[in-house]
């Protein structure tokens, strides 16, 4: 039942967050940036965006952030590594239009950062170590 709850709560933040991002990416990019860059700015910005939303809601942490962040970041930085190449993959090689690509990799994304924040960034385990 806790892991239903936390993935509803990870799913509205991220809903609220990757919304907005989503529209900013679709705003920048037509403005002329570049889309690869484009998603690197807003990734960083989102990671700061959730992090606090995530650790304190979504998870009910109370480890310290030293214990957590530097995760927190690891895992959203193989996430940015997989999105990246993939975007590479199917716009830049395949040629698949890069809003689709986008929108179907934050879905993908997503679901993998919720396992390794469950299991890896906010555990038991690191509540504990903390203490």
């Amino acid at each position: 039942m806790l892991g239903i709850i936390q993935f509803t709560r990870y799913g509205i933040v991220g809903l609220l967050s990757n919304g907005f991002l989503y529209c900013l990416y679709l705003i920048i990019t037509w403005l002329g940036v570049e889309h690869k860059m484009a998603m690197t700015v807003l990734y960083i910005l989102g990671i700061l965006q959730t992090y606090v939303f995530n650790r304190l809601w979504t998870f009910k942490h109370k480890g310290i952030v030293k214990s957590t962040l530097p995760r927190y970041v690891t895992t959203y930085l193989l996430g940015y590594i997989f999105q990246l190449v993939m975007l590479m993959l199917m716009v830049d090689k395949l040629g698949f239009p890069h809003q689709v690509i986008m929108a179907l990799l934050i879905l993908i994304n997503a679901a993998l950062i919720f396992l390794l924040q469950k299991y890896w960034v906010f555990s038991r385990r690191t509540a504990i170590a903390a203490e």
